[in-house]
């Protein structure tokens, strides 16, 4: 049981209820809960007095907050999430909204994969007034080109260009401290090695070539920590570094300052290297169904937002791509998960048949 669960499993029956009311009334209206709406809605007779102290306990947890002078209350962020992993019901989709799914996918061009997807965006922005995220299925060709384009300090763009000419445009969050330079940089790393290859081939190009750096390194560091000319500080540590203390004293040859300055390159190589690794990883991963609240929603950042999120699935069974809907942390995620979940599993059928 997660920490979240465990939060939820320790309230008393009222103050879960207390709370579940306060979440679907916000949910609903968008507008504080007042405890004298609670009153008349609870399924015992409580007075107002009880009930705002029972909102002020859930406040003391980080559950809900208090916008206003006001007495009412509005779920936090971490109180959306607990609502949504512990309590949250979702319904079958509707027969009205399956009926506009099916219609807006029905009849399309057979090899027209870019239209059944923007059709498809179309579909969950108006079934749900908000914005669709539609990730189209990852391309297996060898790669011609790559790019990536800084859009935010956490945010980033990876252009591909495969050989047969076709041109994927990716969003990612990339590693901290990346700057336009490094990601020119890494873009002309990879594009020298990238001719002819799949991402997952260059991969594990990248993945020989670090552990290559990494040997080299170690052998060279070795030899000044063994003769007591450098230390390592946090050895073992994904991020360790070589650490040379006085080095103009200790180090009286210059091929030990050769060497040092070796070592000293080698770091900000395999560095590098790490971080190209780790955009291609970024670009290529995919993930399950899930929703965002809030900060959570890396992808876009945006303030109060949430986004749902399902992957489609070719006849294998594998994670091809993926279908989404942005919007206030306030949606209705009681209907706007099964839509976004049965788009998905449509998508996927329609392009397993299609090949």
């Amino acid at each position: 049981m997660d920490d979240r669960s465990r939060l939820l499993s320790e309230l008393s029956a009222r103050s879960r209820e207390v709370f579940r009311l306060v979440v679907e009334g916000y949910l609903a209206t968008g507008d504080p809960v007042g405890s004298r709406t609670l009153s008349r809605s609870m399924s015992e007779k409580v007075s107002p007095a009880t009930i705002r102290n029972v909102m002020q306990d859930l406040e003391y947890l980080g559950l809900l907050d208090s916008p206003h002078v006001s007495a009412g209350r509005v779920p936090t962020q971490l109180g959306l999430r607990v609502f949504v992993d512990s309590i949250l019901e979702v319904g079958q989709l509707n027969e009205e909204d399956r009926r506009q799914i099916d219609a807006s996918l029905n009849g399309q061009d057979a090899g027209d994969v870019a239209g059944l997807l923007d059709r498809v965006g179309s579909a969950l922005s108006g079934l749900t007034h908000g914005a669709s995220l539609v990730l189209a299925p990852k391309h297996e060709a060898p790669i011609r080109h790559i790019e990536f384009v800084s859009l935010a300090p956490d945010r980033a763009l990876v252009v591909l260009v495969f050989a047969d000419g076709q041109v994927e445009n990716r969003v990612f969050t990339p590693p901290p401290g990346q700057t336009p330079s490094s990601m020119r940089e890494a873009a002309n790393f990879l594009n020298a090695l990238a001719e002819g290859r799949t991402i997952a081939e260059l991969r594990a190009v990248m993945a020989e070539e670090i552990a290559r750096r990494r040997q080299e390194l170690d052998e060279l560091a070795r030899d000044l920590v063994e003769q007591g000319l450098a230390i390592w500080e946090n050895e073992g540590e994904p991020h360790e570094r070589l650490i040379v203390r006085g080095r103009s004293n200790l180090l009286p040859t210059d091929e030990d300052v050769e060497n040092l300055e070796r070592i000293r390159r080698l770091f900000d190589d395999l560095e590098r290297k790490r971080d190209i690794a780790e955009f291609l990883e970024l670009t290529e991963q995919g993930e399950g169904v899930r929703i965002f609240i809030g900060s959570e929603n890396k992808l876009f950042s945006l303030t109060g937002s949430s986004l749902v999120v399902s992957p489609y699935m070719n006849a294998e069974r594998k994670i091809i791509g993926a279908v989404g809907v942005i919007g206030p942390t306030r949606l209705n995620y009681g209907r706007v998960v099964p839509i976004v979940d049965y788009t998905a599993q449509l998508v996927g059928k329609l392009l397993s048949e299609r090949g």
